[in-house]
């Protein structure tokens, strides 16, 4: 949009329109996505400005999304808990996208690719920040301090996206493990405590600074399967946490270093090899009666949609599914509610009935 001063307005009234959303759905929660890549929908001393908000790289928009979001969102009694993404520097590594991380404006914070390559290698066919350098580590833990000093933000949560690598296109932190793996004889295990004194020192900055801020995690819904593990799941999934991300999610829930843990359970009952029951009763096994608070990530954004592997999601509308995974976490007292992915799908004519059905079973109700 040419017209900055339209462009503030327009994208002001999305937020507002998300707030109104999210009020007739009777939820208590936001969880807003601040940190895409290395960029920020906020002020910061540290990350540019994302280009989501204008088309370029650190220019400021005209207002701070973060600050109106908090702003009115806290008038409405809705908590809202900024997600970042801790490695991902870009999604891509076009030309375009390397000359855009190099030439950031003047009056801008630069880019991080541009000020320490060296911490950047290339994984998934994306830009991302190697897991096993230290001072990744320290500066990851600084964009979360400067965040929680300077918003008013109830949460901090960490998306699914660790080690994210494909076999086509994996990261090389050969050099990395030369150099920081001492004492690891087997490279997963140090990629595992990489993202373990990630998650380790987070939770320490948080609490050291507000620790009324509550930091949570939203894995892949399995840790493991238990034919890998015999502490997994009776599942088969084809990339749990442990042994792709490199996230040892169970032991960050059983030594408690975060608030709570929403795992992604993004399947219906009937499919058989990740059955959402299945891993349900297992999360609340892990996190049983400890300090670890447990929300399921459920998919709103598969609802609706033709999938010859999960036929349920059409059957209906998707209400039954989505009725009957809603009953089970009600059934087990560990799980303390649930998180929708994602609000874009909100009002979507394929989720209609869906919302519909949502808005009438929590009216009157906290989903905490």
């Amino acid at each position: 949009m040419a017209d900055p001063v339209a462009r503030v307005m327009v994208q002001q009234q999305e937020l507002l329109t998300i707030l109104d959303q999210a009020q007739a759905l009777h939820l208590n929660t936001l969880v807003f996505q601040v940190k895409p890549c290395a960029d920020a929908l906020y002020r910061s001393r540290i990350l540019p400005w994302s280009p989501v908000l204008t088309g370029m790289l650190g220019k400021d928009p005209g207002f701070d999304p973060l600050a109106f979001l908090l702003r009115h969102a806290h008038a409405r009694g809705i908590e809202v808990h900024a997600w970042l993404n801790p490695y991902r520097v870009s999604t891509d590594i076009s030309q375009a996208t390397l000359d855009m991380l190099s030439a950031v404006p003047g009056d801008s914070s630069p880019s991080v690719y541009a000020q320490h390559p060296e911490w950047v290698g290339v994984a998934a066919d994306r830009l991302m920040l190697d897991p096993g350098i230290p001072a990744v580590r320290r500066w990851i833990c600084a964009v979360v301090a400067e965040l929680i000093v300077h918003y008013d933000v109830d949460g901090v949560q960490f998306d699914d996206y660790f080690y994210s690598e494909t076999a086509q296109s994996p990261l090389d932190d050969s050099q990395t493990y030369a150099r920081h793996g001492a004492g690891f004889a087997d490279k997963g295990d140090w990629r595992r405590h990489n993202t373990y004194r990630l998650i380790r020192d987070v939770g320490r900055t948080i609490r050291a600074i507000r620790p009324s801020v509550a930091f949570g995690v939203s894995p892949a819904g399995v840790w493991r399967n238990r034919q890998d593990d015999p502490q997994g799941s009776d599942t088969q999934a084809g990339a749990p946490a442990f042994d792709v991300a490199y996230a040892d999610t169970r032991r960050w829930v059983r030594e408690e270093l975060i608030d709570y843990i929403v795992p992604q359970i993004y399947w219906p009952f009937a499919r058989q090899i990740v059955r959402y029951d299945v891993i349900a009763r297992w999360w609340a096994d892990t996190v049983g009666s400890g300090r670890v608070q447990l929300y399921m990530g459920m998919a709103l954004y598969k609802v609706g949609i033709p999938n010859a592997l999960e036929p349920d999601w059409t059957v209906a509308g998707g209400v039954p599914e989505i009725a009957r995974q809603l009953d089970l976490n009600a059934a087990l007292p560990q799980i303390r509610g649930c998180m929708l992915f994602r609000h874009g799908f909100v009002a979507q004519p394929q989720t209609a009935q869906v919302v519909d059905y949502l808005k009438l079973r929590w009216q009157g109700t906290s989903l905490r």
